[in-house]
């Protein structure tokens, strides 16, 4: 199993037992929980969770290390990127000033500003690993069957589906070309040139692009003639109806909803102030 490839790795526990639409459910909710909320105590429970709930799944590092990393550098520009056009924000939230360091101008860098950016990158890493955990034990057909169970048209659930079939696809078939160029001797490793190595990658994506849509083509045709979509309803292969453990998982996420609600009452609004 190659650490590049994020997609449905099967697997025995109990996450891989849960229904897809309780595991979705639970997702969105938590998200919704993490991202309408700058409470630190929450963010920091939810991201607790996530850690518990991959240990239950025996999901390796190196099967997530690709996406992490790509999602901690996305994290970090994007703090620099907010202390930069606005470096004073956080005071403006918390009504106090700490400075820890005056800096030059208008970029110093203060406490809260400080605590403000911790809470904005977070939010990253408490809910992307929800992301991945869902993908991970969640099978294409079963999380197409459980956009379905919770209201959504069949034909946009098959579509995504379909998606999240073909991505690890695409993504597998463009390292076998890759390994087949580097061993003809395109250097595309880290030992070459950053500007060689995207025009090397350039020329794997381009055609790996169009084929990818001649597939898409050849699917979506024979679906067309086996009539796909003619009914108004349709029944799954891999449909799971709800189990304690499911309705336990959204209760779950819908009493972190809750609470992040009740925090808004605590704390006047969207933000935790230790200040105060």
């Amino acid at each position: 199993m190659t650490n590049r490839l994020i997609g449905y790795y099967g697997g025995e526990g109990f996450l891989y037992r849960l229904s897809g639409a309780s595991k979705l459910l639970f997702f969105l909710l938590a998200s919704i929980a993490c991202m309408t909320t700058y409470d630190t105590r929450l963010i920091i429970l939810i991201g607790l969770l996530s850690l518990i709930l991959f240990k239950l799944a025996h999901v390796r590092w190196q099967d997530i290390s690709f996406v992490i990393k790509f999602v901690s550098f996305f994290a970090l520009l994007n703090v620099v990127m907010v202390y930069l056009f606005a470096p004073a924000y956080g005071e403006q939230i918390y009504g106090s000033k700490t400075v820890l360091f005056n800096g030059w101008g208008r970029f110093y860098l203060t406490s809260q500003e400080l605590f403000y950016l911790f809470n904005l990158s977070l939010k990253y890493f408490s809910t992307v690993p929800l992301a991945l955990l869902f993908l991970l034990t969640t099978h294409p057909s079963q999380f197409a069957s459980s956009l379905n169970q919770i209201g959504v048209p069949y034909k946009v659930a098959y579509a995504v589906s379909l998606t999240l079939r073909y991505i690890p696809d695409v993504q597998e078939e463009f390292y076998m070309i890759r390994m087949s160029q580097e061993a003809r001797g395109l250097e595309l490793s880290a030992k070459a040139k950053l500007l060689d190595r995207i025009k090397g990658n350039l020329q794997i994506v381009l055609p790996l692009i169009f084929s990818s849509l001649e597939r898409i083509d050849t699917v979506s045709t024979a679906m067309e003639l086996r009539r796909f979509g003619k009914n108004k309803k349709r029944t799954w292969y891999t449909y799971k109806k709800f189990s304690a453990y499911d309705l336990l998982t959204i209760a779950l996420g819908c009493l972190l909803l809750l609470v992040s609600l009740l925090l808004f009452v605590v704390n006047h609004g969207r933000f935790y102030n230790p200040w105060v």
